[in-house]
């Protein structure tokens, strides 16, 4: 009935664990999904394959759940830490190391979202004082203005879907994966989120969310900390300027602001802050164009999916919406899923009037009827030139031009051009269109003809290959919405690998996704954290 459990004895170091000389057995065991929360059976599971009585077992958590859905039947593969007559060491809180930093050295960060956050708390924990500057508002109060964007089309350039308190990862599921793995300690990042009122689930998922609608308070409580410890958070504050002389930062001007002086910038503005490039570039400051990728955005209904990955007509409901990721080669081009929100809404993601992008999130839950990924294609520096498209503006153009003739072909509105997606491939214009989660609304348009032409093949050849793989992917059940063009920052901001200062800019330091150097939650918090470690380093050499 079950798989054998494998079980493998481990002595932790020291190195790793506040604790020395306790020795757990570490078991992994495949459950049904209505067994996964039954303490009771699992406790007797692990009596049964370490051959121990109940009272033996003093402590025992899941150290890593997933789901295996390869069999007839999805089953939940379980690591678990087995503590034989010991118990669970207590460890640190998260926030232990905490200082007052109101007397202490001031580092200035631009952005609020998870790397200007995430490197605010590091920056307190190492005793530097953050002043965080946001353009946009505070995290409740941008729902009006998503609000009056997904209702009446109007997009307020400084809080949106993009801008304000938590960035763009706000109100987009609040995933929290990455194969950044190399780049910090995840676990340290989860155990934050926690600590400000994320569920421990995300400490054992395989592939862990939040969602969008627990996200705000969690990114409020973490501001609070940042204040109650002596940071500042300064909201409504737009860069206009950074003073810079003799090939040094002394200095922030924002609008309607008096100048900030800074010696040690952090730059962590997002992906779709383009003034920031436009400010940087008139000031001389090297930047250079970056490969990115571009699509659309495909609805399914989640009932197909969970049917396709689970292998049920009806899913079970003890498991979550299904989710899944696919990528093909078309002509040694990438195409593949990008940022899949299982249970999920597509949602008005521009960030200035004139432009049509789409982006995807999903509730905690994750209960919704839809499930939509990005479905994009890798775009390169190169071939764009063989288009045009030539120099540091490049791939920014670009993506701006899609944005806008997407927009441009509609009624002025936020209302998204779509296309059932059998008929994107066939290049048909839809009669109809499905049902959406997107609440400005859809039209039908002809996006075969409104994509650039060599995008719309690789995506179209990348459809057809992937249904072979997962089959019935290619449907006219599913919606072809555009456009999907915000993946990740088309210029990259340079800084030097050992210090992580721009190579020209003494106490400039480019960071997370704006710069090009993070690509989600996870990595962009880990690189907030890595780059004020950087800057404690200059601070530490100049006393």
């Amino acid at each position: 009935m079950y798989e054998c459990a494998r079980i493998r004895l481990c002595e932790y170091e020291s190195t790793k664990f506040p604790y020395l000389h306790t020795v757990i057995k570490q078991i992994e065991i495949a459950v049904n999904p209505d067994q996964v929360d039954d303490s009771p059976f699992i406790l007797k599971r692990l009596c049964s394959k370490l051959k121990v009585a109940s009272e033996d077992i003093w402590d025992w958590k899941v150290a890593r759940r997933s789901i295996d859905a390869r069999g007839r039947r999805p089953l939940y593969r379980l690591r678990i830490d087995v503590y034989i007559e010991e118990r669970i060491p207590a460890l640190s809180p998260p926030l232990s190391t905490m200082n007052d930093v109101r007397a202490r050295p001031e580092v200035v960060i631009i952005g609020a979202g998870p790397a200007g956050y995430f490197a605010g708390i590091e920056a307190i924990q190492l005793g530097l004082k953050p002043i965080i500057l946001e353009r946009g508002k505070k995290v409740q109060d941008r729902r009006r203005d998503l609000k009056a964007i997904q209702q009446d089309g109007e997009v307020n350039p400084h809080s949106n879907y993009c801008f304000g308190e938590g960035g763009a990862g706000t109100y987009s599921d609040g995933k929290l994966y990455t194969r950044s793995h190399k780049r910090g300690n995840i676990q340290e990042i989860l155990e934050l989120l926690v600590a400000h009122g994320a569920s421990t689930d995300i400490l054992i998922d395989a592939h862990p969310h939040i969602g969008s609608n627990k996200l705000p308070k969690i990114i409020s409580e973490m501001r609070e900390t940042i204040e109650q410890y002596g940071g500042e958070v300064r909201f409504g504050h737009f860069v206009t300027d950074i003073l810079i002389k003799d090939h040094k930062v002394t200095g922030i001007q924002c609008e309607g602001h008096d100048i900030i002086p800074a010696s040690f910038l952090i730059l962590a503005t997002g992906h779709s802050a383009r003034d920031i490039f436009t400010l940087l570039d008139s000031k001389g400051v090297a930047m250079v164009a970056k490969d990115f990728a571009l699509g659309v955005r495909i609805e399914h209904p989640q009932g197909y999916i969970d049917s396709a990955q689970y292998n049920q007509e009806i899913r079970e409901n003890s498991l979550p919406a299904a989710a899944y990721r696919v990528a093909t080669q078309v002509d040694d081009n990438g195409v593949f899923s990008f940022c899949m929100c299982p249970g999920g809404l597509i949602v008005p993601a521009a960030t200035a009037p004139g432009e049509l992008v789409v982006n995807g999130m999903s509730l905690s839950r994750r209960d919704s009827p839809f499930a939509n990924s990005g479905f994009v294609t890798s775009i390169s520096v190169e071939e764009l030139a063989e288009h045009g498209y030539k120099g540091l503006y490049a791939t920014l153009d670009f993506q701006r031009d899609v944005e806008r003739t997407l927009f441009n072909a509609g009624d002025g509105s936020q209302k998204a051009p779509a296309q059932r997606a059998l008929d994107f491939v066939n290049g048909k214009l839809s009669p109809t269109l499905n049902d959406t989660s997107y609440i400005p609304g859809l039209w039908s348009a002809p996006m075969h003809e409104l994509l650039p032409e060599f995008v719309y093949k690789r995506l179209k050849l990348g459809l057809i290959q992937i249904d072979k793989k997962m089959k019935g992917y290619l449907t006219n059940d599913a919606n072809i919405v555009g456009t999907e063009s915000r993946t990740s920052s088309p210029i990259r901001i340079p800084r030097d690998e050992f210090t992580y200062q721009h190579p020209d800019i003494q106490g400039l330091y480019p960071c997370g996704e704006g710069a090009g150097y993070a690509g989600g939650i996870l990595s962009a918090a880990i690189d907030g954290r890595n780059v004020v470690r950087k800057v404690m380093e200059q601070v530490s050499a100049k006393d």
